[in-house]
């Protein structure tokens, strides 16, 4: 039998989902204040986001200084 029968419906690492969005949160303020930028993967590939919210393909540079 299960320890928990209420989370057998769901996934069994649900807690994982919650872990990668504190991790990715956690990036975004560091990266504000070091004035640094996160890489992470959408649909059309790398992206760079910098804290003023610009957003830019990896392999481009950005309008303006950064």
């Amino acid at each position: 039998m299960l320890e928990r029968e209420g989370e057998s419906q769901g996934r069994k690492f649900a807690w994982v989902d919650k872990w990668v969005k504190m991790t990715g949160d956690r990036a975004k303020i560091d990266a504000k204040a070091n004035n640094t930028y996160i890489v992470y993967e959408t649909e059309n590939g790398l992206v760079k986001e910098y804290p003023d919210g610009t957003i830019v393909n990896f392999d481009k540079k950005p309008n303006g200084d950064n």
